[in-house]
This record gives structure tokens, sequence and C-alpha cells, in this order.
């Protein structure tokens, strides 16, 4: 007979680094797109130069006035763009809303619901753990917690009864829990094991959907659903082939329901977000090195909080993409294979885990918050 004991990992913040860790790929994008790749910023140049009475035919003049205008046509074709691929964007007051969260105990999804709660919108968090096991929830204040294996259909709805009974129906969902990360290939994987990610990864997503989202569309502003899946879904690494796989069919599952949505007529009033990040600063990946802080920075777990925040606030459907390099994963399908392989080498994607883990696996909790995890530790009872 074996006991398992469970303590809970709070959330830390990065160790001090040195200021060059801080320039990334990232860091430059944002400042150029608020400098020289901003409109506005190009229109007061040529403000200037027409202050300074530049004739209209001197190559300054002809070079700021074109960019200008080739900023502010590219900034209206995106926005042209987001209209016609996502319709108008929902209204709603956030205070009036009724936020639930998937492994919203620790982690993300603990982050997500502190915001919500602190502007006064009903938020419901479910999760596995008890709710003395979850650090911090002394701290929070507006959220209701419901113990709950979102994995079991049966336990969701009944539990999705209660949240109706307490804070009324739902309007946003967010699907933030996730399996921990073995660390195995695929040929060491054991079936429990593998059954639990798939469970809790992608399946309880489907039962969360078929569970929370047709009361969503009874309601009068309707709905957000945010998956959290992850760029690992696409950029599939060894060792991590239950955890890939299940990424992978939760972002297919998303872009299926966008389209049902679409064909449908509910787009208008139920908005889709997906989530896909890099690797996230949490005890889920703590052991994994990223190949390249400057590339490939690990993402700040509140930093990702705040954009779903705000993109649920923009009341739009879209993807959210973290960092700058999840925006061209899209592109490495369409690379020549020997390209591929070389990116692979150069990344070290398939050592990354077995050189964390050295052929170990931590043994995860049944179900929390996605870039989260418990630490768990077994002890043989005679």
């Amino acid at each position: 007979m074996q006991k398992i004991t469970t303590t809970s990992r709070i959330l830390r913040s990065q160790p001090a680094k040195k200021w060059y860790h801080y320039v990334t790929l990232d860091l430059i994008i944002k400042v150029l797109n608020q400098t020289f790749l901003h409109p506005f910023i190009a229109w007061i140049l040529v403000l200037c130069l027409r202050a300074q009475v530049t004739p209209p035919d001197h190559p300054v003049w002809i070079g700021a006035l074109g960019y200008a205008i080739f900023l502010s046509l590219w900034t209206a074709a995106a926005m042209l763009n987001r209209r016609i691929a996502y319709g108008m964007p929902r209204e709603a007051e956030p205070s009036h809303e009724i936020i639930v969260i998937t492994g919203g105990g620790s982690g993300l999804g603990q982050l997500i619901a502190q915001i919500y709660g602190m502007r006064g919108a009903g938020v419901a968090v479910l999760d596995i753990k008890e709710v003395s096991e979850v650090n911090g929830w002394d701290e929070l204040s507006g959220v209701e917690y419901y113990q709950c294996d979102v994995g079991d259909r049966k336990a969701l709805e009944l539990t999705a009864k209660r949240i109706e009974n307490d804070l009324g129906k739902p309007t946003v969902l967010i699907n933030c829990a996730a399996a921990g990360i073995h660390g195995l290939p695929l040929l060491s994987l054991s079936p429990e094991a593998m059954k639990k990610t798939i469970q809790t990864n992608l399946l309880a997503p489907f039962h969360a959907l078929q569970v929370f989202l047709p009361g969503m569309m009874e309601t009068e502003n309707g709905g957000v659903i945010v998956n959290v899946s992850s760029v690992l879904g696409q950029l599939t690494a060894a060792g991590l082939s239950d955890y890939s796989t299940s990424k992978a069919g939760l972002s297919a599952m998303h872009r299926s329901l966008e389209a049902e949505l679409r064909a449908s007529g509910h787009d208008e009033k139920i908005k889709t977000i997906l989530v896909e990040t890099g690797q996230l600063f949490t005890p889920l990946f703590d052991e994994i090195q990223t190949p390249s802080q400057f590339f490939a920075p690990v993402l700040e777990p509140m930093q990702v909080a705040y954009d779903i925040v705000s993109a649920i606030d923009n009341g739009d459907t879209g993807i959210i993409r973290l960092p700058a390099f999840a925006k061209l994963v899209n592109w490495y399908a369409v690379l020549p294979a020997s390209i591929q392989r070389l990116a692979r080498y150069l990344s070290r994607i398939d050592t990354a885990v077995a050189k964390a883990y050295n052929g170990q696996t931590r043994v995860p909790e049944s179900s929390t918050s996605s870039g989260s995890e418990s630490e768990v530790e077994i002890e043989q009872v005679q």
C-alpha cells in the first residue's frame, strides 16, 4: 500500500539576472513597435520637416511622407483584417463577468483568478486539490473555490450546477488545467501516465466546453472561451510525446470550435482565444533550460495572465503567441526537412528534456494549473 502526500509549490519570481539577460528579441520588437514602426511617430517626423519648410520635392520629405503613409495603411489593413476575420468585438462590463477557471488553484490560473477577483467579477476556480493545499488562497478575495476533477464529467456537471446557483451563468471559460510533465520517451511511458495527460490536457477541455458553452449562448452578452495550449503542440520535442500530443489536440479542437461557431452564426456572440506560449517560469518547466534567453526568453506567468485578461476585455477572437518566436512557429512546417533538422539541432529541443530529467521522471499531481505543479512524495506504508 502506498501513501501519497502532496506539497504545493508556490509561484516564484525569476532569480536575479545580468542586465543583458533582459535584452531579448521581444523587448527589441516592442520598442520598435512603439517608436520607429508606429504611425504616430512617423507623422511627427513629417510635421517636423513641414515646420522646417522642407521643399516637397526634397528626398527626405518624400521618404518621410511615404514611410508615414505606408505605416498608416499597414495599421489600417491590420485592423480591417481583424474585423473581417473575427467581426465586431464583444462588449461586456468586466465586473459583470462570471469567470470559470479550470486549474486555477496555482500558477497561471491562480494569477488570472486574482486579477478578476480584485476587479469585482464573479470567479469560480476549479481544481482537484483541497482548498487547504492551495498556497496563498487566503490572500485572494472575491474568488470561489470548487474542488473538482475536471476530467470527471459527472463531477464537472455537478460543479457547474453549484456555480450557476452561487454566481450565475458563466460568461467566460478559461481551460487552464494541465497534467504535469513526465519527461520520458514514448516507450517508457506507462499507460496510466499517458491516460492522465490526455484526460487532463485534452478531454477535460472537451467536457468543460460541452458543460458550460450552452449556457453562454443563452446569456444576453454571450461569452468568451480561452484555451491555454503550447507551442510544443507544433514544435514536438523528444521526451514530451504525451504532453505535445495533448496540446496539439487542444489547439486543433479550438480551431474546430471556432469554425463551428462561425458556421452556426454564433461567432459574434461567443469569442474564442487560443493561447500558445513558450516556456513559462513555473515548476512545470523548472528543470528545462531555454536554449537562448535572447530568442526564446522564459516568460513570467504574470505577463501571460495580463495578455489573456486584456484580450478578454477587448472582446476579440484571436490567438496569443508568446514570446516573439512563437508567432513564427507556423512557418516551421513549410521549411525543407534539412532546414527543420538543422533548426532542431541548433535549438537543442530534442535533448533538453533528457538532459533536464536525466532519465528520471517526477510524479505529477493529478490535475493542476497550466505551467505549475505540486511535488508529490510517495511513502511506503507497511
